[in-house]
Order: C-alpha cells, then structure tokens, then sequence
C-alpha cells in the first residue's frame, strides 16, 4: 500500500452569498474553471495525468446538479478520460472528497486526484432541492433529524454555554479572522475576476471587522421560535435531564452563508518526480463519526476523537486545529470535550467569520491548516468538519 500526499491547495475568496456579493455573476462551473486552469499553472499539472475529480457538494440541484464534478472538468476543457464524482455529507463534504482520493491513491486505484468542493449559496440556496427531512416536519421527527441552528441550541443547553460565551466566540472568530486577511495568511486564495461587475475578488468578504461584543449582544436568537413549534420539545423529550432548551444563537454567532469553490491536488510520491515539485503533507489518516442527531453537529468531536484515539493522539501531539466553526457552542464543545487549547484551534478564525459555502468548507478548511502550519514551521495538524445529523468527518496531515 501506498501513500497520498497533497501537493498544492487553493480556493477562490468566500463572497458574501447575496446578488451583491463579488462571486455571485459566475455560475458554479466559471467558479471552479479558473481553479482549474489555476492549478495547472502552478503545478505544471498535465490534465491527462488526472485519473478523477472529487468534489462536495450540498446542494445538487439546478446549476450544482447533474454531478458537477465531472461535468466542470468538460467545462473547463479538461480531457474527457478525468472521471468525475459528486459527493454529499451535508457540510463535512470536502473533507470527504479530499478522504476518498486518499483512499484511491493509497490503494493504488489512481496516481492523480483532484478533490475539493463547491457551493455558490447566493445561487443556488440551501435547502433549494426541497429535501423531505428539511421540509416536511413531521417525516424530519421520525428521522429525528433537527435544523442545524436547533442543534446548535441544543449542544449550548448540554455544554451549558451562555449567551455572553457564544457571543465571545463569535468575537473572537472576527478578530482572527480580520487580523489573518490584514497579514496575508490566507496565502492558498486565487483572485478571481467577475466580469459582470467589472471586479476582481480577492479577499475572503464576510469578515465584519466592526463587530464588538456590544453589536451582537443586540441581536435577538434566532432559533427559538423553531422551538417553540415543537423543536424543543423533541430534543426535551431525548434528553430527559434537560428541562429548557438555552437559545444562545443569533445571526452573529452563526455561520455566515456564502460562495466559493476550493480544490486539493494528490497525488502518490512519483507524482513530485513527475511534475518537480515537492509534496506539501502527507494524509497519514481519515476517519468519519455519526453521532446524536438531535444535536445536529456534534460530529466534528465525534471524528476527531475517533481520529486521535485509534493514531493514539494528545491534543499535545497535534500542532494545529482546524475544527468546523459550526456555531459558536460547537467551538466550546470542542474545547471542553477534547481538551483543544485556544491557541491551537482555528487561530485564523472559523465560519462565523469567514463564511460558510457548505460543500467547500472542509476543503477550505484543509487549505487553510497547511498554510498556516507551512507558515509556523509546525507539522502536524487535524482539520474537521461536522455535518447534519451528527455527521461528522476529519482528517490528520503532516507536513513533508
């Protein structure tokens, strides 16, 4: 058995999913074409060499259908012999992209695959397909298969996490993350042009550098008229210990929707002899957890915990966090269940800040973790992402 090694990670900037975001004129497909041509560029990548791309994607539906991981590279003029895989584990996606080329290059499948994701949420919106469990109530409480915001309630009233907690971390996100665009630490962005308006995108859109903890104490929750119509009373009812559900999440202390596209090069070893250049990190494992799916999002600590305990891991031995910034109680579940210092996890800030184009997100998340490794000389690090009910996935790299 063999290795997989990444040999470059880019993405475009997240843009603000709204018609007057700086992505939202360009169709999915003009999105990730430029990453496409992007990444021959940089690499000296021959496309023929390409055995598959992999990508994430929540949505397929309308633009983001008819798996568009085979049909950008047609787009994009790449040869008709790349094949091409769409895949869906809600908003832990791109891990799972990046997860399954692993796992082909490792088995000797593939000698070359591109993985990543995309989501133009000001486009093609979430929930747009119309999915059963997320618009018809009563099959979503069989399935026991809440909205991502309830779950979110849900881990604040088990963490016991305080409005004046939540809004921290949200702050905290803000402020990382302004400070890391300031910097240039988000060194893995390719500008892109969008004709329409006649820009170039080149900096991640969604950071609200104004925001103070007096701002977001002035913004009401948001999910507690879900509550009120049942919500509560499910996850009441499959948690007896509890006796209210603790509405601590606002739109400031959420994930922020928005646009973007990212793509993973891997490749065996002999890809570097081929192309001249060297790897960037080795994926040395993969691991995917389902946890309660009443709390929605807990599946980020459930795979980095499966992760860490069968490599035999400390949160000690691991340079770097990147976990999913899924709402702000699910940062303060990290810490409290894995032990995670704060200076270790998402020290550029997380989806609160920077935005959260779903199928994307994990590979951004990848990207990012081996920028900032690379930057601090440091080698070894975790990214993870949960998903909806419970899912969850994550994977080790270090740095070659």
């Amino acid at each position: 058995m063999g290795a997989a090694y990444i040999y470059d990670a880019i993405r475009t900037p997240r843009g603000r999913a709204k018609a007057d975001g700086g992505l939202h004129d360009l169709s999915p497909h003009e999105l990730l074409r430029a990453l496409y041509h992007t990444l021959e560029q940089r690499t000296w990548l021959n496309p023929a060499l390409v055995g598959e791309v992999i990508l994430g994607c929540v949505t397929q539906y309308g633009e983001q259908g008819g798996n568009i991981a085979k049909t950008s590279t047609l787009y994009a003029g790449w040869p008709s012999t790349v094949g091409g895989l769409t895949v869906n584990r809600f908003c832990s996606s791109g891990i799972d992209a990046i997860s399954l080329a692993a796992l082909k290059i490792t088995a000797g499948q593939e000698q070359v695959i591109v993985a990543g994701g995309v989501e133009m949420m000001s486009r093609v919106p979430m929930l747009a397909d119309k999915a059963a469990v997320f618009v018809d109530p009563a099959f979503a409480a069989q399935c026991r298969m809440l909205m991502m915001g309830s779950g979110a309630d849900l881990i604040a009233t088990l963490c016991n996490v305080s409005r004046e907690q939540a809004d921290a971390i949200a702050l905290q996100s803000q402020q990382r993350a302004n400070k890391a665009r300031r910097e240039g630490y988000f060194s893995s962005i390719i500008p892109v042009h969008n004709p329409v308006k006649g820009i170039t995108v080149s900096e991640d859109e969604c950071i609200r550098a104004e925001t103070s903890l007096k701002s977001l104490a002035k913004l009401p929750p948001a999910f507690a008229e879900l509550g009120s119509r049942g919500v509560d009373a499910l996850q009441l009812a499959g948690h007896p210990g509890l006796t209210a559900i603790r509405h601590v999440h606002t739109a400031g202390n959420s994930p922020a929707m928005a646009d973007a596209a990212a793509l993973v090069l891997l490749g065996d070893l002999a890809l570097g002899d081929q192309l001249e250049i060297r790897p960037r990190a080795r994926i040395v494992d993969a691991a995917t957890a389902s946890d309660d799916p009443l709390q929605v999002l807990s599946g980020c600590v459930a795979a980095t915990r499966k992760l860490m305990d069968r490599q035999g891991l400390t949160t000690a031995d691991v340079d770097l966090f990147e976990l999913h910034e899924a709402f702000a109680a699910t940062v303060i579940m990290c810490r409290q269940e894995l032990d995670i210092p704060a200076d270790k996890l998402n020290v550029n800030g997380g989806v609160i800040a920077l935005g959260h184009p779903m199928g994307a997100t994990g590979a951004i998340m990848a990207g990012t973790l081996l920028d900032e490794l690379e930057r601090r000389g440091k080698r070894r690090g975790i990214v993870a992402a949960s998903g909806a009910a419970g899912a969850g996935s994550a994977l080790l790299l270090e740095c070659v």
